[in-house]
């Protein structure tokens, strides 16, 4: 973790007074591209925009910028972060979304965070990324860099799948279930959660593997290294039985395929804001109440 406070920010040890920037978002989204219209001009006053796009099309790995503020949700910043590839940069999320666990800062707390941000008194905080590789017959069919998770999906006919899982090629055992998820510490709270997997605080080094209703109630989720090698191979796929990354098609699988997840080269850059907790963000999007029978007490004395 590199703290911003205590540490320049680069912009400043190269001479600049102001940071560059990238805008970034779902066009198609109701309201981020007004929102992001509106507040242009305030982030005009502090830092200086390179990029301005809302269709995820420019190659951003030849863009010497110092920042990203992502308008949208979650999603939106899966599709920076994918946008960045080698070149991830720090990300300011702008949520204009739903649940939000990354893209966690309101416009208008966007608005009094900004001026700290572009001078550098905020923190900055490294996440794991994963390695999408899949293999058939031993050659590469192609590797892609993941901030979520990698899922393994049965499809028609829906009958339950036999999955083999192997880390550092030891074979660690065949699940009988729907589908197996590994997720990295940010998607932890994504579709792992869903599956009943648990949630990992997001810069932990780790990845947890989780399998989708398995047949065996002794099948739960695994949390190890992220420095291990994982590696999946379904022996008797359906014929539309497919590996996804965040919420991505990748390919149909073969009998013959095997894919790998490991731990990325890029990390994922994330601003963090003082009043924005790990703790506050989990309590707030998961509808964590807080004492039962306080609320239970106060229903009781309004009826």
């Amino acid at each position: 973790m590199s703290n911003l406070q205590s540490n320049s920010p680069p912009w400043l040890l190269e001479g600049r007074s102001r940071p560059r920037v990238v805008l970034l978002g779902s066009g198609e989204r109701p309201h981020v591209l007004s929102e992001a219209q509106r507040l242009r001009p305030l982030i005009e006053q502090h830092a200086d925009i390179l990029v301005s796009d809302f269709c995820f099309q420019e190659d951003l790995a030849r863009i010497p910028a110092d920042l990203a503020f992502v308008f949208g949700g979650d999603g939106s910043i899966l599709r920076a972060a994918k946008q960045m590839g080698a070149n991830q940069f720090p990300v300011l999320g702008v949520n204009l979304g739903r649940l939000g666990f990354l893209a966690n800062v309101s416009p208008e707390d966007f608005q009094h965070c900004l001026p700290e941000v572009c001078a550098g008194r905020c923190t900055i905080v490294d996440h794991l990324m994963l390695q999408c590789t899949v293999l058939r017959d031993g050659m590469a069919l192609g590797s892609q860099l993941g901030l979520n998770e990698v899922a393994i999906l049965g499809g028609p006919p829906y009958s339950m799948l036999s999955i083999e899982l192997y880390v550092d090629s030891d074979l660690v055992t065949t699940y009988s279930c729907d589908g197996l998820i590994i997720s990295t510490p940010v998607g932890s709270t994504a579709h792992n959660l869903s599956a009943g997997g648990p949630i990992l605080r997001k810069n932990l080094q780790a990845f947890v593997i989780s399998p989708i209703s398995p047949h065996t109630l002794t099948m739960r989720p695994v949390v190890d290294m992220a420095d291990r090698v994982y590696e999946i191979v379904v022996r008797q796929p359906h014929d539309s039985t497919t590996v996804v990354l965040d919420g991505v098609p990748l390919c149909r699988l073969t009998a013959a395929d095997r894919v790998r997840v490991e731990r990325a080269v890029p990390t994922f850059k994330m601003i963090e804001i003082p009043e924005h907790h790990y703790y506050r963000t989990l309590r707030e999007k998961l509808g964590w109440g807080g004492d039962v029978r306080s609320n239970s007490l106060g229903r009781e004395a309004q009826l």
